[in-house]
């Protein structure tokens, strides 16, 4: 039986790659910002419609380190329906979560839920883009500037979509990426900050390399997060493929909507007005009152057949057990509804039509409650 799994990392040609290296053997400069990285980074920063842009060896350190470079102190309203990552680099900064509520439809951050969470001692807002789709960003921008607190977007999601034709990388005081292999677009392993204030770039930039100033001179609690020239180079042969990628996904995606759409219990990923689509994930949300078979007998029964779906994002990160009697998961009813139905589906540039008939076959045909076994 084939192994389907939840994603399957692109690559470019081997050859293409080789020859993106061949002159690293010559230069023998591998890490500490050389030309691959130099080269990946202005063309990144253009892609995204940045102001400016920094690269860093992985998503969660672009979100930890750029919000110490934020220089934020107190309270940060963010989204418990995220991965571990969001979180964690907020509460590793010594600032506290304070969660707010999804928008039912596009399950990203809800911005009519968030003044009345504002206190003196809010520092940011750190919204999510949640599966390609887009938060509000006029919305949450206007609260904000009307608030005086600064807006860093986990945009992990986000690459290679846009909203009224710009990138992510627009938006927010910061924009964070993830490079990881299972995204769109990756460099095997990396990260990302798209921000607007060069001076916030010069604080990033030193803390990636140990808070150095100079080589004998540390001002900050840095770290390493330099992202090396084998990873750029990935990230160079992928961003000439990045939109074929993009475009053979959204093929995907419309294999499984002609199976999918309108089946009663089964709400699919948002089609947001003015968003032109990464198809990042294809999440599919189970009532299993109305659907009559749950999300965890969908998946069950999926894997019987070989087949790898995602519980993706279960549970909220406020219930992790690190945080325990922390936050009371019950003030954001509709992200805890969310995460017990959701599945992503399999989604990938090479993801075949008969594959995703297969998959829906299986889904389509479950036993529902009561039915046969």
């Amino acid at each position: 039986m084939e192994t389907i799994n939840v994603t399957r990392s692109s690559m470019p040609p081997f050859e293409e790659y080789c020859e993106e290296i061949k002159e690293l053997w010559d230069s023998r400069w591998l890490t500490n910002v050389g030309a691959k990285h130099r080269q990946l980074q202005e063309k990144l920063t253009e892609y995204l419609d940045a102001p400016h842009m920094d690269i860093l060896t992985n998503g969660h350190l672009s979100l930890e380190l750029s919000l110490q470079a934020l220089e934020l102190e107190g309270e940060v309203i963010t989204t418990p329906f995220t991965f571990a990552s969001t979180t964690q680099a907020i509460v590793r900064n010594g600032l506290t979560p304070v969660f707010c509520d999804v928008d039912p439809i596009t399950l990203t951050l809800d911005p009519a839920k968030i003044e009345p969470l504002i206190t003196e001692r809010t520092c940011a807002i750190v919204p999510v883009h949640v599966y390609g789709n887009f938060c509000d960003v006029e919305a949450i921008g206007e609260i904000a500037r009307k608030h005086s607190l600064k807006v860093l977007y986990d945009a992990a999601h986000a690459f290679g979509a846009r909203y009224r034709d710009r990138g992510a990388g627009a938006y927010g005081d910061v924009s964070c990426f993830s490079f990881h292999a299972t995204k769109v677009f990756h460099t095997l392993e990396g990260g990302g900050s798209c921000f607007q204030d060069g001076a916030f770039g010069k604080r990033l930039a030193r803390l990636k390399n140990f808070g150095l100033n100079d080589p004998e001179t540390a001002t900050a609690w840095g770290g390493n997060a330099k992202l090396d020239e084998f990873r750029a180079a990935m990230g160079l042969c992928n961003l000439r493929h990045v939109e074929e990628e993009i475009e053979k996904r959204g093929r995907a995606e419309a294999r499984y909507r002609e199976h999918l759409e309108g089946v009663p219990g089964l709400r699919l990923k948002a089609v947001q007005p003015e968003v032109q689509p990464n198809h990042i994930y294809f999440p599919v949300l189970f009532d299993e009152e109305v659907f009559g078979v749950s999300r965890d007998r969908v998946r069950d029964a999926l894997g019987e057949q070989g087949i790898s779906a995602r519980k993706y994002f279960y549970p909220l990160t406020s219930t992790f057990p690190c945080y325990q009697g922390r936050f009371d998961p019950g003030i954001t009813p509709i992200a805890l509804e969310a995460s017990r139905q959701v599945l992503c589906l399999p989604m990938y540039g090479e993801l075949s039509g008969e594959t995703v008939d297969r998959i829906c076959d299986v889904i389509l045909n479950c036993p529902k409650r009561g039915g046969a076994p």
